[in-house]
């Protein structure tokens, strides 16, 4: 899924430096856990599930926006990078307990 959105994105000739700016970005969304670990799990997960890039992506097609498709690949290679690197989605009983086991074990 990574190669895929990155191969993608090259292809489409959208700019790196977009790219480079914009990468880290979704994990803004940990500042949800300033509230909590159920409130900051729910921020996580709704920016860290691929119905977020799908949407973005419908959202492209339909208004024929290709920053809003330049957007969608970005998240999507993020997503994919967390998950190559075994951060899941978040379990409301905290910040490193996810769908793929907890972050950090020893």
């Amino acid at each position: 899924m990574l190669a895929a959105s990155l191969v993608a994105y090259s292809l489409l000739g959208f700019s790196w430096l977009l790219f480079a700016v914009l990468i880290l970005a979704p994990d803004l969304s940990m500042l949800g856990y300033l509230a909590g670990p159920r409130i900051g799990a729910v921020a996580y997960n709704t920016v860290h599930t691929l119905i977020a890039p799908a949407a973005l992506a419908v959202a492209a097609w339909v208004l024929a926006a290709p920053l809003l498709t330049a957007l969608a690949l970005i998240l999507l290679a993020h997503i994919a990078a967390d998950r190559a690197l075994g951060y899941g989605l978040k379990r409301s009983t905290g910040f490193k307990d996810t769908h793929l086991g907890q972050i950090g074990r020893g």
